[in-house]
């Protein structure tokens, strides 16, 4: 009962999001520092795949690849993305000379922080809820009580269960963004 869905679900993801972004900055800083910014230049595309083969678990879920596990191809999508995600950002960098590349970073950042709430929030709070509602009721609470102790947990894990609503179009529009940023590089080659 010590652990709510806030403290037990909530809060662990928001600091592993904030610790990609943490990470990001401290490696940017450390590459500009020893004068190897020009790495990060090239770590878009290492990362980009990444991206694309994370979306391995998206054709394994509509069973369009049939081997494996489900849940490896979830952990899977959850180490590339994060991955690649880490990789586009240094790629980023701390550099504002361009509004595509920062859209797609921007639209990045959101999709991987509603990703993160997808898996470690959803789920998991789902099961602290539900956890915790059993302990009220063989602690022989009636409903009334168990809902009265459970309101803010239930209010948050309806909050976070909408996660898709925003995964999906903001994903389709970092895909866009991305796609755009990728081939005006093509179209400019030369002048990089």
């Amino acid at each position: 009962m010590k652990h709510s869905v806030l403290t037990k679900d909530i809060i662990p993801s928001v600091v592993w999001f904030f610790s990609l972004v943490i990470f990001t900055i401290i490696i940017d800083l450390f590459l500009h520092l020893f004068e190897l910014a020009w790495i990060g230049r090239y770590l878009g595309i290492p990362g980009t795949l990444f991206i694309i083969a994370s979306f391995l678990y998206s054709l394994r879920k509509r069973k369009i690849i049939t081997e494996g596990s489900p849940k490896f191809y979830l952990q899977l999508h959850e180490f590339f993305s994060w991955l690649g995600t880490l990789l586009v950002l240094i790629h980023s960098g701390i550099h504002f000379n361009a509004y595509l590349p920062w859209a797609a970073s921007i639209a990045m950042l959101i999709a991987a922080g509603s990703g993160l709430a997808g898996r470690y929030l959803v789920q998991t709070a789902k099961d602290t809820l539900k956890n915790r509602k059993e302990i009220f009721l063989k602690s022989g609470l009636s409903e009334n009580e168990i809902e009265s102790k459970i309101f803010w947990d239930s209010i948050a894990v309806k909050t976070v269960n909408q996660w898709r609503v925003i995964h999906k179009p903001i994903t389709s529009a970092f895909a866009v963004l991305a796609l755009a940023h990728i081939i005006t590089i093509f179209m400019f080659w030369e002048k990089f």
